[in-house]
């Protein structure tokens, strides 16, 4: 069998709202566990959201020396230890391969919001040299992936991808046609989030777009239920190592699963609404599809995009219904965003990592928080607890402001 153009997933790394690594998010997961709460990191009782799904758990100094933490925005540290977490999964040996074949795409849908708010506060209280020699490459989007490459000696092609909440999707994507085109024998993708700061809470909610249900924020993410109000913020990163199956085999590699399809489209509609039918939703998974050479018949599982968003949620499921026909009714949904909140750029690779993990243990996370699905949403949501399933296909979508779409299917592995 020719194994030389199939592209598999053998190391991943996690930060997420319940801690550090992949068993961590996958336990909380299947649990039904939410992981909102108060705001800490800073004062939020002025503003109409208080809550919000910060990391938990993570100490950076368990991972990274002061001095090079200090130097790096939140989100570049959280990209770099999932980065690490990763390579680590995967087992390579740097000292053993070529590492101008190994690259990076790595994004962030904001960057740095943390370093612009302080090093704006230092302008205004003490002027221009109060602002530190580092501003620029901490805020900068690309700089976790820039950081990964120089920590590792990853001498590849290294970019980020920056399309909102479609980010690390889109990074997936180009890691996956960057092995297929041949431009590199290893990659490492994903994406990082630390947005959780004044601005952006203030910038949210004056755009409506976040609960505001402060009295049980646990029960705030609600993705089809009627009374869903918003998305909750969230935080986090998501990393994960691609290589050609033949690769991956004669290495002994564990295999998570395989990368068999990939979609994108635009919905040249509006700057933050989808649009409204769905139609670049739609596109996106039928090129996933088509580009795996399947049938949409053999999807067994769909983590949806999900943000808990009235207009959101109605067009993704009007999507699904397009590209599945009658074959929606079989279909197993979840908006894990439902526990995790929205991890914005990061969103894509933390969601990948969670149907790699269905795929092998044959279970569907469930969607939490629908008290009363909505009627125009009559799919099967997983609503509240966890399903078991026999999982050979699953799809991920992420959909971000600007009308970027993205959608990948992976496939569990049986075997070479």
């Amino acid at each position: 069998m020719n194994t030389s153009n199939r592209i598999v997933i053998t190391g991943v790394g996690a930060l997420t709202p319940f801690g550090v690594g992949r068993d961590t998010l996958w336990e909380a997961l299947i649990q039904g566990t939410s992981g909102a709460g108060p705001i800490t990191y800073f004062d939020p009782s002025e503003f109409d959201t208080k809550f919000a799904c910060e990391v938990k758990g993570f100490a950076v100094e368990d991972f990274l020396d002061r001095k090079s933490a200090n130097r790096m925005d939140r989100y570049a540290q959280y990209g770099v230890v999932v980065a690490e977490m990763a390579m680590k999964d995967s087992g390579i040996d740097l000292k053993e391969i070529d590492t101008a074949r190994f690259g990076v795409v790595f994004g962030s849908g904001i960057g740095g919001l943390i370093s612009y708010d302080t090093q704006f506060r230092n302008y205004i209280e003490g002027g221009p040299r109060r602002v530190s020699p580092f501003f620029v490459p901490q805020m900068i989007p690309d700089m976790a992936a820039g950081l990964i490459s120089i920590r590792n000696n990853l001498r590849g092609p290294n970019y980020a991808t920056v399309s909102a909440c479609a980010t690390s999707i889109n990074a997936l994507v180009d890691a996956f046609m960057i092995l297929r085109s041949g431009y590199a024998d290893y990659m490492i993708c994903g994406g990082a989030e630390a947005a959780i700061t004044p601005m952006a809470l203030a910038g949210f909610n004056s755009a409506k777009a976040l609960s505001t249900r402060n009295d049980d924020p646990a029960t705030a993410s609600r993705p089809y239920d009627i009374d869903r109000d918003g998305f909750v913020l969230g935080e986090g990163a998501g990393a994960m190592v691609l290589e050609r199956l033949e690769s991956a085999v004669a290495r002994g590699a564990t295999i998570y699963g395989e990368l068999v399809g990939a979609g994108m489209s635009g919905d040249a509609y509006h700057i933050t609404a989808p649009h409204p039918e769905g139609d670049g939703a739609y596109r996106s998974m039928k090129m996933a599809i088509d580009t795996a050479g399947l049938t949409a018949d053999v999807i067994d599982y769909v983590n949806t995009h999900g943000t808990s968003t009235t207009l959101g949620d109605i067009a993704e499921v009007g999507a699904i219904k397009k590209v599945f026909g009658e074959h929606a009714a079989n279909l197993s949904l979840s908006s894990t965003k439902s526990m995790t909140g929205h991890l914005l750029g990061a969103a894509g690779a933390v969601e990948s990592i969670i149907c790699l993990l269905a795929l092998r243990n044959g279970v569907v996370p469930p969607t939490i928080n629908v008290f009363n699905q909505d009627p125009a949403i009559d799919l099967n949501v997983t609503p509240n607890v966890a399903q078991r399933r026999d999982i050979t296909y699953a799809l991920n979508n992420g959909f971000g402001f600007g009308g970027h779409n993205a959608s990948v299917i992976f496939r569990r592995f049986d075997g070479a």
